[in-house]
């Protein structure tokens, strides 16, 4: 299987500004691995899928207070937040 393509959306590269030293941590770089390689995530970053207005979406704990929400549309992997859970879901 190919990797997928990844999508920076608007919205992430915003929150990549406040968080970018999380970018070049072993959990980012394991995450973010799996994800494109379409491999399944650890168990300790809890990645499930998400519900309501945020159907269709996916969200992984990158570390305990920072997820990661993130789409696949076929090929892609379209990353949408990187934020604490509270700014993300209010």
């Amino acid at each position: 299987m190919s990797a997928r393509a990844l999508i920076l959306m608007k919205s992430f590269k915003k929150d990549i500004r406040k968080h970018y030293l999380h970018l070049a941590t072993p959990e980012w770089a394991e995450v973010l691995s799996c994800l494109v390689s379409n491999l399944p995530l650890e168990r300790k970053y809890q990645d499930h899928a998400l519900t309501g207005e945020w159907k269709g979406f996916r969200d992984c704990h990158v570390k305990p207070d920072l997820v990661l929400i993130y789409k696949i549309v076929e090929n892609d992997l379209e990353l949408h937040h990187l934020d604490s859970h509270s700014e993300i879901f209010g």
